[in-house]
Formats: C-alpha cells, structure tokens, sequence
C-alpha cells in the first residue's frame, strides 16, 4: 500500500506537470483548459529537503558544450516549444523567474533601486574582512559591516577604472526588471584605514597552503587596483544572497536533488529567452559558472530558488581587460571561421573586425551597428540558447522594448561613470541595439499581445507598430466553437472582425492573421459568469 506521502508526492508532481507542461490538448479526452487556467504562478514548491552543494569544471562545461550533446538533443528532431509556460504563452512566476516590468510597469525609482538599493556596506564603523581572494580574475575581499551584513568587494583592473564594477551594478538592474534573480550590488569607496582583519581569518597561498592572514595580503590585493588621487578604492559590494549556498545551475537537464526541478533547463521559457537579454546587454560570458542555486525557506518549506551572478563580465568588459573583438560574433571555438580563414590564409575579413570601437577604457568593446540581434552568440554553445524558438525570443524581446530611453539612462547612471561621453556611448549602444531586438524578434511572429475584451470587441496591442517598426496589417479573423474536452472547433458561419460574436458557448477560438498566412495567433476566449475572458494564446509561425 502506498504511504500517505507517496500518493501527495504523486499529486504535486502531477499537478505540478500540467502546469508547466505547453498549451497543449492532453489525450483521453482530457480538458485543454482548467477552472483555475491561465496560472499566473507555479503552484507551492514542495519542501526540498536536503539539497547538496556542487561546483562545476568550467572547463568541463566549455568542453562538453562545444563538442558534446549535452541535452542528448536529436539534431533530425523538430525543436519543442518551451514547457514552462502557462495558457496565456506566459512565463509564471516561479524560483526562476517573477513577473516585472513589462506585466507591471516599474518607476524609475523602482528601476534604480534594483533587487534592494538600500543596504548599502554600512557608513559608520569598521569594515571586518572574514576573507580574501588575491588570485583569478577579480581578486577581493569578503567584508563584514558595522550593521552585520556581509559582503563581497570586488574591484576594477588596473588601466580600467569603472569597467567591470559599474556593468555589475546597473546590467544586474536591468535584469533584475526582466524578472531574474539577481544580487544586490552596489558601488562604494573603500579606505583601507576602514579595514580591519578578524582575528582567525584565512588565505591560501600561491601553494594552496592555509594561513592566518595578515595586513600585507590586503595590501598586496590593493596594489592591484586603480585609486584615486585622495587614496581611496572604488569597489563592487555585493551583498550576500541569503540562504544555503547549492552551487551553480546548468543550462541542460535538471537537478536531481531538487523535487521542483522537473523541466530540463534546456526547455525553459525563462532560460531561452535570457538569449535576448544577454544580447541586449553583450552578456557573452552568461554560463553556469555565472549562475548560483540558494536553499530558502519560505512559508515553511525549504526550496532551491535560482540566480544570476558576475556581470562584471557585460558591456563590452571582459573583466580584467577590454572584451575580444569576436565577443558576441563567434563562439570560442567554431569550426566554420576556422576553415574559412585557413583556407583564404587570414585574407577573408570577419564581420566582427569591422565593428567600431570608440576608446573608452571604462566601456570596454561595445557597439550597436554590427550587432546581429538575431545572430549574437555566447562564448560558447548553451543548449537553452540553442533551442529558443521565436516566440521565445518575442517572449524576451517585448520586456527589452519596455525599457524607454529615460529609463536607460537612469538605469546606467547606477553605474557611476566618471567620463560622460563614455556614458553617453553606453546609453546610445544599449538604446540601438534595443530597438535591433523589438525590430528582429517581433518579425519572427505575429507580434499581439496584450489581449483583452473592450466593449465587446476583442482587442490587443500590434507591438512592432506601437513602436513604430512597422504599420498595423489589416486582420483577418476566423471563429469557431472550440469544444476543450474533444479539442475540436466548428467554426461559426458569419463571424468575422474582432466583434465577439454573440454565442452561448463556453469557449470561442479566434484565429487572427495579419498579412503573412504561416503567422497567426490563436486566441481562446471562455464565457464565465456570464463575461468573457481571455483563456488561452498560441502563436504560429
């Protein structure tokens, strides 16, 4: 006999598969459509319990994403559509990712203050450092505040001032109003007459040997960084997440410790649609080594809640020096560029040596007018980047498009740039390259949302007219009587236009066209006390 714990395993999983599972009919006869769709959240997590830490090879990762499978993908097979969408086409609001800016428009304020904006290291008394780290590419200090808190200090290389500290404060802004998980950051003036060591703190050494450290461990981090004249260090404070650290996420398969982690990764919504936002933002250096996994408790259960880490590497940064000309234009390792410069003995010029570079040490390589929306690429290979079909970058695309051009530059000005015409570039970069995505992504589909009923009429916004890339098409509009148990429609003779016809039936099917046959969207429409209401979206391209 089944333990009563097994059978409400055995529920939530199923409950928690329908849920996440694409608008999709189920066989049998079962409905296309709940009383409780379209789901706005993922329903509760179940408690977790104990989840262990990892740490992934990022060697590993780039060899295995470069010349392995691995999602296991069949290369012949049709890629899927996301699964972690409600009946809306909508991402839910889940570990991974809330619903922000685009779906509840944020103030400025509100842009500025990012995931907290008011915990800063504190002002007042000492600054005690737990660790450090005088090795890799961001060497720093682990600080303890007056207050408490505890931070991470992270610090621009030398010949760079600003390059790598400001991208990790304002790109973590932008996409925490993308819905993402991101830390709290801030940018602060150290004086190392604030620092004080506490006593039984450890280094490692060039050897790898543990030892108490000492005032010259600091020092020796400090000779690495720019300072300003009065003798002061601008730094990267990042607060600590709360929570059990779990380590990293990978862009394929699941956690298999984790009871909620039931999609592969590959096949999120939110996962493929994080492509376009790395775009946007040059974010090439977006792996799983820039990922982080926390054990919370909230409301009495224990769940593993997902986020994105070390921006310091966007914008055209790469962290200790400009990033490569090839960045966004080249994996690491292709095989094709390879062949075609062998072959023409480095004569054939690439598109990404082209690009223009103004020289602005604290931007790095950041430009708009070679950017490929459609063709930017990582450093290398990410199965969830792979697999993006268009509605999952229309998905991504309509929340970049959100951002209006005060909004960037309220959202760069968090980075604290000391040379405006270097804040001027950034802002024109992020402004160009933004309306690249709304132009390119919106092409991919029919691009409505937005769906409501007005006074009878079904109504919704065309989003590359609203943004003026294009003109709104006439629409053609074809109904029908959808039965959502049998999922069969019987279409209703001399309905046309975007009236809602006068029917009695529970749910109505509205396919709407715009110009190009193959690109459709349906639109569901059920009758429920006695009004109705949006239910169910599918586009088609």
């Amino acid at each position: 006999m089944c333990s009563e714990n097994a059978v409400k395993k055995a529920i939530h999983t199923f409950v928690l598969l329908a849920a996440l599972l694409p608008l999709a009919a189920l066989p049998g006869g079962e409905p296309r459509f709940y009383p409780d769709d379209p789901l706005l959240v993922e329903p509760p997590p179940r408690d977790a319990g104990k989840i262990l830490g990892r740490k992934f090879s990022d060697y590993f990762d780039f060899l295995y994403s470069s010349f392995g499978n691995p999602a296991g993908a069949d290369p012949k097979a049709p890629v899927p559509r996301a699964q972690t969408v409600n009946t809306l086409d909508e991402a839910m609001d889940s570990a991974w990712w809330q619903r922000r800016h685009y779906y509840r428009p944020m103030s400025i304020e509100e842009l500025v203050r990012g995931p907290g904006g008011d915990r800063p290291p504190s002002a007042a008394g000492k600054w005690t450092v737990t660790a450090s780290k005088n090795e890799g590419v961001t060497p720093g200090f682990t600080i303890i505040d007056a207050t408490g808190e505890k931070y991470a200090l992270k610090f621009d290389p030398i010949g760079h001032p600003e390059m790598a500290s400001a991208p990790d404060v304002l790109v973590g802004r932008f996409f925490h109003a993308l819905g993402y998980n991101v830390p709290d950051n801030y940018i602060v003036e150290l004086d190392p007459d604030r620092l004080e060591i506490r006593k039984g703190a450890k280094v490692k050494d060039e050897l790898g040997k543990e030892r108490e450290m000492n005032s010259r461990d600091i020092t020796e981090i400090l000779m690495k960084v720019p300072q300003d004249a009065q003798g002061r260090y601008r730094a990267l404070a990042s607060r600590y997440i709360k929570g059990e650290w779990a380590g990293p996420f990978r862009y394929w398969g699941t956690r298999r410790d984790d009871p909620n982690d039931i999609v592969p990764h590959e096949h999120r919504r939110d996962l493929r649609g994080y492509s376009v936002a790395c775009a946007w933002l040059g974010h090439d250096d977006s792996r799983s080594v820039n990922t982080i996994d926390f054990v919370v408790e909230e409301n009495g259960r224990r769940f593993v809640k997902h986020y994105l880490i070390d921006f310091g590497s966007t914008l055209g940064s790469g962290t200790q020096k400009a990033n490569s000309p090839r960045s966004g234009f080249e994996y690491l390792w292709e095989f094709k560029p390879a062949v075609i410069q062998f072959f023409t003995f480095g004569l054939a010029v690439p598109k990404w040596a082209k690009a223009h570079y103004p020289d602005f040490p604290s931007i790095g390589r950041f430009e708009h007018e070679k950017f490929d929306a459609l063709g930017w690429k990582a450093e290398y290979p990410n199965p969830a980047f792979s697999n993006r079909l268009p509605d999952d970058g229309f998905w991504m695309a309509k929340q970049v498009m959100a951002f209006t051009d005060d909004q960037i530059r309220a959202i760069v000005k968090t980075g604290q740039y000391s040379d405006p015409e270097a804040e001027a570039w950034l802002i024109e970069c992020l402004i160009k390259r933004r309306d690249k995505i709304g132009r390119a992504f919106f092409a991919g589909v029919l691009p409505l949302d937005r769906f409501s009923i007005i006074d009878g009429r079904l109504a919704f916004e065309h989003l590359s007219a609203k943004h003026g890339f294009t003109a709104e098409p006439q629409y053609q509009v074809e109904w029908a009587v959808f039965d959502n148990t049998a999922n069969t429609e019987t279409p209703l003779a001399g309905a046309a236009g975007l009236q809602v016809p006068n029917s009695r039936a529970e749910f109505l099917k509205a396919r709407i066209r715009g110009g190009e046959a193959k690109k459709f969207v349906d639109v569901y429409l059920r009758l429920r006390g006695g009004r109705r209401e949006v239910v169910g979206i599918e586009r088609h391209w």
